[in-house]
């Protein structure tokens, strides 16, 4: 009887220990996006310490991708890791266009892999240590190695270090994930009446919160202040290629 009373103590003290280490982390304060709109709905802004994925449908997402990673981030350091094949795919950083961004390329450290199975290992030894400042993990077609149980342990590594994950997934149909939030960007035009032309501006779908509400939201990054800003409602969408962007009475006014 006292051996089995042991044993049970042991099993508790062992249970003891992985609530501990992989239960709920202190609360961390939300990183603001800067817009009152999107951090209202994610009560106060990007959760640190989760992981959130990032779907592109288009070249614009990885933009807004950087730009999440980049908040989350803050004066701590960034580590973007891609295989091979995205940076051949889909051209390497500029570290000119990072920084007109405002964003700092000494803070951040890139790392190639092989394969993906070799960058979701380097995710989660980076997302172990608590002094690195966000992960930026980009992912493009639907690897094998990228289930729901890989998602698990990139998001009970960064509960436990408080790193926040973003997962930039290019060319990918969603999936089952553990992730805390999922985001569907593509570009949107700016506005005609907009001056500084230049500031990208994003189409922005909040499809999934464990935490909240969703939501849509036209958001064009503002380089000054560094943070997101309602873009201007009067954005219109391109005119197609084969049609003339005006009709023949207002091209004549």
């Amino acid at each position: 009887m006292m051996e089995h009373i042991m044993n049970n103590r042991a099993k508790l003290a062992e249970l003891r220990h992985s609530l501990a280490r992989y239960g709920l982390p202190a609360d961390r304060p939300p990183v603001s996006l800067g817009n009152a709109g999107v951090d209202g709905v994610l009560g106060g802004g990007l959760r640190p310490g989760a992981l959130h994925e990032v779907f592109a449908r288009g070249w614009s997402g990885g933009g807004f991708a950087v730009l999440l990673a980049m908040l989350a981030a803050g004066t701590k350091t960034l580590f973007w890791v891609r295989p091979d094949y995205e940076a051949m795919e889909y051209g390497a950083l500029s570290p000119g266009g990072l920084l007109e961004l405002g964003g700092d390329p000494r803070q951040l450290v890139m790392v190639r892999t092989r394969r993906p199975l070799d960058a979701l290992s380097a995710a989660s030894d980076i997302l172990a240590c608590p002094h690195v400042g966000a992960l930026l993990l980009e992912l493009e077609g639907e690897p094998k190695c990228l289930d729901l149980v890989a998602s698990r342990r990139l998001v009970l590594a960064a509960e436990e270090s408080g790193v926040t994950a973003v997962m930039l997934r290019c060319g990918a149909v969603p999936e089952p994930s553990a992730a805390l939030t999922r985001w569907q960007v593509t570009s949107a035009a700016s506005s005609p009446l907009d001056d500084d032309w230049g500031n990208p501006v994003f189409d922005v779908q909040l499809v999934r919160h464990r935490l909240g509400g969703l939501g849509r939201f036209l958001l064009t990054w503002n380089l000054e202040h560094g943070c997101f800003d309602t873009a201007n409602p009067g954005a219109v969408v391109a005119a197609p290629a084969d049609r003339q962007a005006y009709s023949q009475s207002r091209r004549a006014v």
